[in-house]
């Protein structure tokens, strides 16, 4: 899967494709990162993106057209790529969601900054429209990064399993409890069942692990 990122801060992105999950993923070739400099399409001097914004408020908004010539650009290597721009305005982030994104052989993340995009981009030159939560951040950077991961997770081979499918919000439910050695600590011992070595006694326990917790914790998402 490849994911382009079109940002006027590149080397953020350091810190995923140098650690952890999506950094094994890059070296394994399961995903690509290409990161887009937006002032590199800057059509003026001082290489801005921005102007301030019609009829008059506060900050500065991100225009068009360096946009779109770096959507061109993109587009003349991935043409299938889907572009994902991520605003405090859009679809929240889901599980559901980052399985429709991860079955997608391209994305294209679009990172906002100041006061956004012209809404021209997000109307007629954006597929999805992508918030992580109902917050207020500085710029997409961050929420790339959260989708990024996300979405790697659900790729073949990346997690060597397919443990991802059991994540929490994977079927509406929570991930059931985990323990692990020693098996008894200050007074508390991990429950009998798991050590019993009948897998289907131990699956039967976890969902019912899983919807307590859930019942306890999220009731909202057993009823959506």
């Amino acid at each position: 899967m490849k994911f382009d990122i079109i940002t006027l801060f590149p080397e953020m992105f350091s810190a995923i494709k140098e650690e952890g999950v999506v950094s094994r993923a890059l070296k394994n070739s399961i995903i690509s990162i290409r990161e887009w400099q937006l002032r590199d399409f800057s059509s003026n001097k001082y290489k801005n993106v921005d102007d301030k914004p019609y009829g008059g408020g506060a900050g500065m908004v991100m225009q068009v057209k360096p946009i779109r010539d770096c959507l061109a650009k993109i587009r003349e290597l991935e043409p299938n790529t889907k572009v994902v721009y991520l605003s405090p305005q859009g679809e929240p982030l889901n599980q559901k969601l980052v399985a429709k994104l991860a079955n997608f052989e391209s994305l294209t993340l679009l990172c906002g900054r100041y006061e956004g995009v012209d809404e021209r981009v997000i109307e007629n030159d954006v597929d999805f429209e992508v918030s992580i939560g109902d917050y207020v951040i500085s710029g997409g950077e961050l929420a790339s990064m959260v989708l990024i991961d996300a979405v790697s997770r659900r790729k073949d081979n990346v997690l060597g399993n397919k443990d991802s499918l059991n994540d929490s919000f994977s079927n509406n439910l929570l991930d059931h409890p985990q323990y692990t050695r020693p098996e008894t600590i200050d007074g508390e011992s991990v429950p009998e069942v798991l050590l019993s070595g009948n897998q289907a006694k131990i699956d039967a326990w976890r969902l019912e692990q899983a919807i307590k917790k859930t019942k306890q914790k999220r009731p909202d998402i057993l009823s959506s």
